[in-house]
């Protein structure tokens, strides 16, 4: 009898995961009938998780069926923070070991937004404001966000003709589609004063159980970067991993 009520809990867990998955890409919202098509759930089924998950703030009410709720959003701004707290000694012991800064960055459509940093302590250091959104075809943690996207997602999002922010920016769809592909391949970002001159960064995406997406990347001026590429990507393969090891724990 025990197993049998927790087969039953498991289920409603899971049906009513595909329900609020159903409506993460749907804004707008959805109508009852629409997500039992798209869940393949019955409507009955699908009516009844809604009306309870409506009643813990999961979903909300709108003229087009429902949407997510303010719950989902508290839920993720908790999430949020922790992974800015848990991130934090790893990225204060790579800024210390490369000197230079480190930015962990969360991914917005076609933007990646610094939600923490530990700044250099060198004289000529790269710094921005937390909250900056730096535009994704052009900068290494944008391109490391992006390049964990379907080609045909990074397309719709882009347009045909990405700003050129300087004259080493990637300003073509079909020339950053190769560089997407040449940093699935070696699993790293690289930005050669692509979003502003005298900057480069290079970035790595974090593995974490959540839906958001986070890039950690090191912002480094162009006079030093090259000759400290070799130990800089090392030093934030290192990192990665120390902060993955907390997140999936």
């Amino acid at each position: 009898m025990h197993d049998q009520m927790e087969k039953q809990g498991s289920q409603v867990i899971a049906r009513a995961a595909q329900i609020l998955r159903a409506l993460e890409s749907q804004p707008q919202g959805m109508s009852i009938t629409a997500l039992a098509k798209q869940t393949g759930l019955p409507r009955t089924t699908v009516h009844r998780l809604v009306i309870s998950l409506e009643s813990q703030q999961l979903l909300t009410a709108t003229e087009q069926g429902v949407r997510l709720g303010p719950a989902l959003t508290r839920l993720a701004a908790s999430a949020h923070t922790d992974i800015v707290a848990l991130s934090r000694p790893a990225m204060e012991s790579l800024g210390r070991r490369t000197r230079e800064t480190v930015d962990l960055s969360v991914y917005r459509g076609t933007h990646a937004i610094l939600v923490s940093q530990f700044a250099s302590d060198r004289e000529l250091r790269v710094m921005s404001p937390l909250g900056t959104a730096f535009p994704c075809h052009c900068t290494a943690h944008g391109k490391a966000l992006w390049a964990t996207l379907p080609e045909a997602q990074i397309a719709a999002l882009l347009g045909e003709q990405p700003e050129a922010r300087t004259p080493q920016t990637i300003n073509s769809l079909p020339a950053l589609a190769e560089e997407l592909a040449v940093v699935r391949q070696r699993h790293y970002a690289i930005d050669r004063e692509e979003h502003a001159r005298g900057v480069c960064g290079i970035a790595v995406t974090l593995a974490s159980p959540l839906n958001e997406r986070y890039a950690l990347s090191l912002a480094v001026p162009a006079l030093r970067f090259d000759e400290q590429l070799a130990t800089l990507l090392p030093a934030l393969l290192q990192s990665k991993a120390e902060i993955e090891s907390l997140l999936n724990l």
